[in-house]
């Protein structure tokens, strides 16, 4: 009898450990998970370093050898257009194909119509010297000489360039008026997201709009750029940089 008394009581304690647990796992917030996957595509023809031969808007054929840039201050827009900060940095390199996995944990709940981001590293982080992760110099995307960081780098060849060898590149950075090459980029979701469920995106970088949007940049006169001369006209270019598929 007693056994029977005391294996009901430890029955009960468990049913009522079991409803607790229940409750607070419908009451615990959901944190959900942002992952973004990227591609660099050349039209609609994938990013090939070196080997493969690409034409510009003017036609002007190139080749590319190194493609990197960061992205920082993740923004999700909400249903009310709030912008809800993620934060974070990411140094994005096409040698680097694991950097092209993003990944943002525990997002606040909501549901999101859209996302933003900047292109660039923030005056914050440009005052702060060298830093560690993204930001470490070590990743070749910091000017010892001018104590700032490279937030874009496009190197190769062309047919088109007047640098020695057919070389081109662009290594651009600054975060002062008027040489500001920080550029945020706005993007709307085909459909609502909510954070109820891990969010997944595709975003695309076409080197296509480099050459084409919202100009055409013709490779002679833009074969090196590596100073504030012509910065922001290629800032303003990878502001158009980005879509969602």
């Amino acid at each position: 009898m007693h056994r029977f008394l005391k294996l009901s009581a430890f029955t009960g304690a468990i049913g009522l450990l079991v409803v607790f647990y229940s409750f607070y796992l419908i009451k615990r917030p959901i944190r959900s998970n942002l992952r973004i996957n990227i591609i660099h595509l050349v039209g609609n023809r994938e990013l090939k370093l070196d080997s493969v031969t690409y034409h510009n808007g003017l036609n002007q054929a190139y080749t590319v050898s190194k493609f990197k840039y960061y992205l920082s201050n993740f923004e999700l827009i909400n249903s009310n257009h709030q912008a809800i900060p993620l934060g974070e940095y990411f140094l994005i390199d096409e040698e680097d194909p694991a950097s092209k996995k993003i990944a943002i944990k525990n997002l606040p709940s909501g549901v999101y119509t859209g996302i933003s981001f900047l292109i660039g590293v923030d005056s914050l982080h440009n005052c702060s010297g060298a830093q560690s992760g993204a930001l470490d110099p070590i990743n070749g995307m910091f000017w010892a000489w001018h104590t700032g960081y490279i937030f874009f780098k496009l190197e190769g060849k062309s047919t088109a360039s007047k640098q020695a060898g057919g070389n081109f590149e662009w290594h651009i950075g600054g975060y002062q008026e008027p040489v500001n090459c920080i550029r945020k980029v706005n993007l709307n979701f085909k459909q609502k997201k909510s954070s109820s469920l891990d969010i997944d995106l595709d975003l695309v970088a076409d080197i296509n709009n480099l050459f084409t949007n919202p100009k055409v940049i013709d490779l002679a006169n833009f074969s090196s750029v590596t100073g504030v001369e012509k910065a922001t006209t290629i800032a303003d270019q990878y502001s158009q940089l980005f879509y969602l598929r």
